[in-house]
């Protein structure tokens, strides 16, 4: 079976904490290596945004291609520019199929604007389509604070769009089928609830002595962890504002933050880190709290394995590729109860949920886990069970199932 995978707008090989790059990037990375591993080729066909990386890399295994389609100026672009270049993306991936003769079985798609490249494709080849949104424009409009936040219009047309178009949609959790059914008016008959799947060769728990002498961290010293974008739906100030009421109910921990741009001028960070590091020295943080920048995937799980609790503060998530991450390294999770973090998180078992934006009931679960060391512990357990269920082999596996239901193979049939 051959799938062309579309990333318009992120590719899979990009360093993660950039303003782009996150969970989506990893679940179009890891998926098409394990489906390499189940006998199925994946050409990944991503914007070119650098003219000096080769423009086809085989970093993914098993055959399988990551290809950047040149499409507009080979420089990153505001998502709000990036429709303009999609015939340049979609007349780019005819000619790459057309030289080397390849003829696809299915089109796998992510986000919204590779949905539309997927649509044009699917009338081009006559193929089905099977989309993943990773995030929804209505969801994002929900919760933002400001007019800059708020998705524009052609976004929610294109989501429609995309929702017409596509033969199967892929959700993460019930919430996402939910929101799709309710702000979108999908037919549920086309969705299917898969969720991400978490590495777990990569992601498991370090001993925690080890964990913290590759941080930094002193045995006896306790730290929190974020790890996502920079951006002001994260929660990242509510996580401060906790951290705060903590250090006054004679509570100190620290915090790292790990994402976005720590080597850059202070004019060229972005709008959220001047806020936040405002917010720190303003409630007197500036001893507690560290933003860290980005750190690769190699690195994560000595954070997630050092960290006394791992804080998502979202409000809105589809789904919470850290929370996953933390939990498969014993990391007991604290998340705000929105979204897939709603279903990923099991309260009192291998974490804590709290409402978003609620700074107090925050502070008190995180206290509540720094002081109970036998709780720490028990929910490292459970973490690391529960999270067996959520290994990329059974979730490609899954995943598999629905290209071969999609193209009308019988299911538990050999991939050919």
């Amino acid at each position: 079976m051959n799938i062309a995978m579309l990333s318009y707008h992120t590719c899979p090989l990009a360093t993660l904490g950039g303003k782009d790059t996150g969970g989506m990037n990893v679940y179009v990375r890891d998926l098409t290596r394990y489906l390499g591993r189940l006998g199925i080729h994946v050409d990944v066909f991503t914007r070119s945004q650098d003219e000096h990386v080769p423009h086809v890399l085989h970093d993914l295994g098993f055959g399988n291609r990551v290809v950047h389609i040149r499409s507009g100026p080979e420089v990153p672009l505001a998502k709000e520019e990036l429709e303009n270049y999609l015939p340049e993306f979609v007349a780019g991936i005819g000619d790459f199929s057309d030289t080397k003769d390849l003829k696809y079985d299915l089109i796998h798609s992510h986000y919204w604007l590779s949905g539309l490249a997927a649509g044009v494709l699917k009338s081009k080849w006559n193929l089905p389509v099977v989309n993943m949104f990773h995030t929804l424009g209505l969801m994002k409009q929900r919760v933002a604070r400001n007019a800059e936040e708020a998705e524009g219009g052609y976004r929610i047309r294109g989501e429609k769009e995309v929702i017409r178009l596509s033969d199967r949609i892929v959700a993460a959790t019930p919430a996402e089928m939910a929101q799709l059914q309710w702000l979108y008016h999908a037919d549920g008959a086309k969705i299917e609830i898969i969720p991400p799947g978490v590495e777990l060769s990569r992601f498991y728990p370090i001993p925690e002595d080890e964990a913290k002498e590759y941080v930094g961290l002193r045995p006896c010293d306790q730290m929190l962890l974020f790890v996502g974008r920079i951006e002001p739906l994260k929660g990242i100030d509510t996580l401060m504002k906790a951290i705060a009421i903590m250090r006054g109910q004679g509570v100190d921990v620290c915090l790292a933050v790990i994402g976005g741009e720590t080597d850059t001028s202070q004019e060229c960070e972005n709008e959220e880190m001047v806020r936040l590091k405002a917010i720190r020295e303003e409630i007197g943080l500036a001893d507690l709290v560290a933003f860290l920048g980005k750190r690769s995937q190699d690195t994560l799980p000595y954070y997630y394995s050092a960290a006394d609790a791992v804080v998502v503060p979202s409000h809105y998530e589809s789904f919470g590729m850290v929370a996953l991450e933390a939990l498969a390294c014993g990391a007991p999770v604290v998340a705000s109860e929105v979204g897939g973090l709603a279903y990923l998180i099991q309260d009192g078992v291998t974490g804590f949920t709290v409402p978003s934006d609620d700074p107090q009931a925050l502070a008190e679960k995180l206290t509540i886990l720094l002081k109970d060391r036998d709780l720490r512990e028990q929910m490292c357990n459970n973490a690391v069970e529960f999270v067996q269920n959520y290994s990329w082999r059974k979730i490609a596996a899954r995943v598999a199932e629905l290209y071969r239901s999609v193209v009308g193979e019988p299911v538990g049939t050999p991939i050919t």
